[in-house]
């Protein structure tokens, strides 16, 4: 995937990714009639910016508590050294664990937060006994319950 580095977006691209970020599944059709572009120039436009790496990717969004995983919780993860390979290899495991959402690498105490949704207490411990403290480069962890989440904004304005 490429990257952006302070990529200049004009107003059709800040156009085309509000309207994205408003419905993600409208047809490229409505799209550029909704913006007054040609069906052709707004397919280009959209291909260009994901070949940019402005546009990551497409998702949807499951509700974890439908699916059977009704507990979210925060996991703090502290490490006892940073060496590059060693905090690239966790930063890899935590990622890959069942039932981890995402995964931040965070500057401050704690080293990581790991995002995860569960079907319980009991899987949650197990998470941090079986996939997390189980790596000698792993200090400590802390672990907080979301309660609730909520989007923010985002990056455009809606």
């Amino acid at each position: 995937m490429a990257r952006t580095q302070g990529a200049a977006l004009d107003e059709v691209d800040l156009a085309l990714l509000a309207a994205l970020l408003d419905d993600a599944e409208i047809t490229n059709k409505a799209l550029a009639h909704r913006l007054g572009l040609a069906e052709s120039t707004c397919a280009h436009r959209i291909r260009a910016l994901r070949e940019r790496g402005v546009i990551r990717d497409t998702r949807i969004r499951v509700d974890e508590a439908a699916l059977g995983y009704p507990l979210q919780a925060i996991i703090k993860v502290r490490l006892a050294n940073h060496t590059g390979p060693k905090v690239t290899a966790l930063f890899d495991a935590l990622a890959s664990i069942p039932r981890v959402l995402q995964v931040f690498h965070v500057a401050g105490v704690d080293d990581f937060l790991v995002h995860v949704a569960v079907e319980d207490a009991t899987a949650l411990r197990d998470i941090v006994l079986e996939h997390i403290t189980i790596h000698p480069v792993v200090r400590g962890t802390e672990t907080q319950l979301v309660f609730e989440l909520r989007d923010g904004s985002g990056m455009l304005p809606r």
